[in-house]
């Protein structure tokens, strides 16, 4: 019977630019994963850890995921396989770190007034306006959360991301940090027109919204931790701040978003508008990236829920 025969596979891998044989494995197990593979290929070339190493079956295609198996794919005993260098990589939490830290630093260099950023008679003074202080604890609040949810609370399920995209991130986040506390903390800065009461409401809106922010994360996070083999979609609790899932696939996305235009009525500042702006874009493509999946896994997906806006987008 079939049973009886054993195949060992052999695995080529060759630099997908110049064609050249990197490495040739000998004896593997057809059970195994590209992540093996990967772990295999590491052990002869050490310069190139798992995370670095995209694999291909043809120079253009598709780079394979970690868990395919090699006896699934369309190759021969034989097997031929494209290697891409992706870069140095960073693991998440290092990345957030930078990423967080640096956007709550850059506003406090600005709302401590260090000298040269205004001009010098504003050196190391305060602001007058009480909203200023208030804004500043929202912001750093904010950081620390997300730094703290980073630490204790999320499980990160893609390891790795590339350096130059480190980068690049930080650059936004700084920015735009050093962007809004500039005109925030500025010495000719005007409190929002509707005075107290408008800053008092906006600020009960930030804290609904950073505390379901914050419920959204954990029970994404308790929706992982079982160990079973069987992916469930996220589903309300008894929190009522989960109940935005009745409606919405990425209720974190929707509190976030609610946030910073909370934020913005609070400062009534314009760069905190653009800011706000970017990121409701950018969050509606990853929930709409989100949705679509979970409309694909799950044929009982609920009908009713939208990506990010409940009814509307």
């Amino acid at each position: 019977g079939k049973g009886d025969v054993y195949i060992i596979f052999q695995v080529e891998v060759l630099d997908a630019t110049t064609k050249e044989q990197l490495c040739f494995l000998d004896k593997v197990d057809p059970h195994s994963t590209i992540g093996d593979i990967k772990s295999l290929f590491y052990k002869s070339c050490a310069q190139w850890y798992p995370a670095r190493q995209a694999l291909r079956l043809d120079t253009r295609g598709k780079s394979l995921r970690d868990d395919e198996i090699l006896q699934n794919l369309p190759v021969g005993t034989t097997a031929t396989m494209y290697f891409k260098d992706l870069g140095p990589q960073l693991g998440w939490t290092t990345v957030f770190f930078a990423e967080y830290i640096g956007a709550l630093l850059t506003y406090l260099v600005f709302f401590f007034r260090v000298p040269y950023i205004y001009s010098h008679t504003y050196a190391l003074t305060s602001s007058p306006h009480p909203v200023v202080t208030l804004a500043c604890v929202c912001h750093t609040f904010h950081y620390v959360k997300r730094l703290m949810e980073t630490i204790f609370v999320h499980r990160f399920s893609h390891g790795t991301m590339p350096l130059r995209t480190i980068v690049k991130n930080c650059a936004y986040y700084w920015g735009f940090s050093a962007w809004l506390a500039y005109y925030i903390n500025h010495p000719l800065y005007t409190p929002p027109s509707y005075g107290e009461l408008q800053v008092k409401y906006a600020l009960f809106t930030f804290a609904m919204c950073e505390i379901g922010n914050l419920s959204i994360h954990m029970s994404l996070s308790n929706l992982r931790t079982d160990g079973e083999l069987v992916r469930r979609f996220p589903t309300p609790t008894k929190n009522p701040f989960t109940w935005l899932f009745f409606f919405v696939s990425c209720p974190n996305y929707t509190y976030e978003v609610g946030a910073w235009l909370s934020f913005t009525v609070m400062t009534q500042c314009l760069p905190v508008a653009i800011y706000t702006l970017f990121g409701f874009i950018q969050m509606t493509i990853w929930a709409k990236v989100k949705h679509r999946a979970y409309i694909r896994e799950f044929k009982d997906y609920p009908s009713v829920r939208t990506a990010i806006i409940p009814l509307i987008l």
